[in-house]
């Protein structure tokens, strides 16, 4: 170990140590374990004092030599015990202190979604009806907004126009990206944040078993969908694929718990019953918002 920093290990175990701390008055850890060793030679290297707490065959750590290893830290511009718990982004590290925990740090999309706006478009860039931002989803004033349009392919989603019927009634579409390993994590938080408002939020994606599970994962309140006489006759058994199967007995348990008259009933005959759906891809334009739950 190098005698001026912490490894990663130690300052994790110091973590879990400091954790403890919080409900206890003091903490023993086995010389043994080579962690203890290496952070024993470290705090050699500071000057600071162990005494009483180095026996035999323990360390006892306290509150006090947790501060100490803290103030030495921040004597050499170095990330604090705390801090390397938090989940920093690397920017945010660097502000801290000079070392870096990758194994600890925030992903650099973990708060990034990908939202379809009306553009604005420079001059060198051939005109399009609407543009694609990457943007902190906390930076979005959700007050703004009217509906939430989640949409499940990435495709469709740079393709989505909210020039449609079912979305007449709402002059500030918020259309997000329903995620994928790049940008699921983050939308998750906003459908969070933007249930609490309690306005509308529709769902754009495939008419299928796993499509409308995950809307209802995402506590959707509506579908976005052809009318039902249109996709009677579209929907096919080739867009209802067998690996979706175990997704099934969710949407039966939805299903029995409707009232009989909802209006999504028809449209669970033909996905459950009748197992017909339908991509995305192929629902077209003519949408109709219909509830979900």
């Amino acid at each position: 170990m190098n005698d001026q920093t912490l490894t990663a290990k130690v300052y994790s175990k110091l973590g879990d140590v400091d954790r403890q701390l919080r409900k206890q008055s003091w903490v023993d850890k086995k010389r043994s374990q080579q962690w203890v060793a290496d952070f024993i030679h470290w705090c050699d290297e500071q000057h600071i004092e162990l005494g009483p707490r180095l026996r035999h065959r323990s360390l006892r750590f306290d509150r006090a030599l947790i501060q100490q290893v803290n103030e030495a830290l921040r004597s050499q511009r170095l990330t604090t015990i705390e801090q390397w718990q938090s989940g920093l982004t690397s920017a945010e590290q660097a502000e801290q202190g000079v070392n870096e925990d990758k194994t600890n740090r925030e992903g650099p999309r973990a708060q990034r979604v990908l939202v379809n706006t009306p553009a604005s478009t420079p001059a060198w860039f051939s005109g399009q009806p609407r543009s694609m931002h990457d943007v902190d989803w906390r930076d979005i004033n959700l007050d703004q907004c009217d509906v939430l349009i989640q949409v499940e392919n990435l495709d469709s989603f740079y393709a989505f126009l909210p020039q449609i019927p079912a979305l007449s009634g709402y002059a500030n579409p918020l259309i997000v990206y329903r995620g994928d390993s790049h940008y699921g994590g983050a939308f998750k938080q906003l459908a969070s944040a933007w249930n609490a408002t309690q306005k509308p939020h529709f769902y754009a994606g495939d008419f299928d078993v796993e499509g409308l599970g995950i809307a209802l994962s995402s506590s959707a309140s509506h579908l976005l969908l052809p009318p039902l006489a249109w996709l009677t006759e579209q929907a096919t058994t080739f867009h209802d694929p067998a690996n979706q199967l175990e997704d099934r007995p969710r949407l039966l348990r939805h299903r029995d718990q409707l009232p009989a008259a909802h209006p999504l009933q028809p449209y669970l005959t033909l996905l459950l019953d009748q197992q017909r759906g339908l991509r995305q891809q192929w629902l077209g334009e003519r949408l109709e918002h219909v509830a979900l739950v």
